[in-house]
């Protein structure tokens, strides 16, 4: 019998278009001899099950489920492909968990946390994973700009704490122009995190579980035609992304690790995409996401077809993941 498979897309943040985007493609992709897919949409203003001619129906919040004529449709597994919130900051895991539905991310506090840049990196800088030197503003902080400079130096980057696609980021060289970096972010979120300029080679690099077992797929080079990977190098193709990333078999073993240990630290489940910078021969960690994009030209998808995973087995994986995890969970 075929499972019934809720696509979760859209969202409440700039990044909704982007979510569906990544939903739709997982609805191509999904194999359909085993799985009945539907695509949800969560919406600020509605939840609704889509279909094929556009048609909505609304979905029951008590339970997740949706009434279409007259028939009440359940839900075996939720596939979360949201970006920003309410998909990748915790609320989502955190509701499917109280009415206990399986679901392909990760845990609500691994969500929340790695959602909040600052918090994540301050988690994990006990554990020896190196980051930039950063400071961090909350609206209505006064702004002291000459200890932001000498903390963090010129050129830097001023960051929307919790918002992902790279809206609310800019790269500032002046001291003139740090105000207005600082307005830029407020815009997406209430807190902000400024880092050090690092110089040298970024990469991204892919974790999962996969069969059971934690894998970390091949690392992607980004190298971007703009000052810096922004929202246009990111999905308006200017930028390259090189898979597998022109390193050494070195650098490529120490980011693997820290990425895999990271993802081991953090008691993760499903996608993970973590960027790391080198300086001096050593990645230094800028951000994990745990909902990436899942287009085929996304980097995770890209990463999964140079490790020879096609869309259907990567997606298909995560909710096969998702099931068996239930049936460890004992019932109380």
């Amino acid at each position: 019998m075929k499972k019934n498979i809720a696509i979760a897309m859209g969202g409440y943040s700039s990044e909704y278009q982007i979510s569906l985007k990544s939903g739709q493609v997982v609805y191509e992709h999904l194999d359909k001899t085993k799985y009945q897919v539907y695509k949800i949409h969560l919406l600020k203003d509605k939840w609704v099950y889509v279909t094929a001619n556009n048609q909505e129906y609304p979905i029951n919040k008590s339970d997740f489920s949706v009434h279409v004529n007259n028939e009440k449709i359940t839900f075996d597994c939720v596939f979360n492909a949201i970006h920003g919130s309410p998909g990748e900051d915790g609320f989502l895991q955190g509701y499917l968990a109280m009415i206990n539905m399986p679901h392909t991310s990760c845990g609500m506090y691994q969500a929340a946390l790695t959602f909040n840049k600052r918090d994540c990196l301050s988690t994990l800088q006990p554990y020896g994973i190196l980051c930039a030197a950063s400071y961090y503003l909350n609206l209505g902080d006064s702004i002291d700009e000459n200890a932001i400079i000498k903390k963090v130096g010129l050129p830097c980057f001023v960051k929307a704490n919790k918002a992902g696609s790279s809206f609310g980021i800019s790269k500032v060289y002046k001291k003139e122009e740090l105000q207005k970096a600082i307005d830029i972010a407020f815009k997406e979120d209430d807190e902000i995190i400024i880092e050090a300029f690092l110089d040298g080679v970024e990469v991204s690099v892919g974790v999962l579980k996969y069969k059971g077992k934690i894998k970390v797929l091949p690392i992607t080079e980004i190298v971007s035609d703009n000052d810096f990977f922004d929202y246009e190098a990111k999905y308006l193709g200017k930028s390259q992304e090189i898979t597998p990333a022109r390193i050494s078999e070195e650098m490529a073993h120490k980011v693997s690790l820290v990425a895999k240990n990271v993802y081991q630290i953090l008691k993760m489940e499903g996608f993970s995409r973590s960027e790391f910078i080198f300086k001096n021969n050593q990645p230094y960690m800028l951000e994990m996401n745990t909902v990436p994009g899942l287009t085929a030209e996304s980097i995770l998808p890209q990463q999964a077809a140079q490790a020879g995973i096609s869309l259907k087995a990567l997606f298909g994986n995560a909710i096969e993941e998702a099931l068996h995890k239930k049936k460890l969970i004992p019932k109380k």
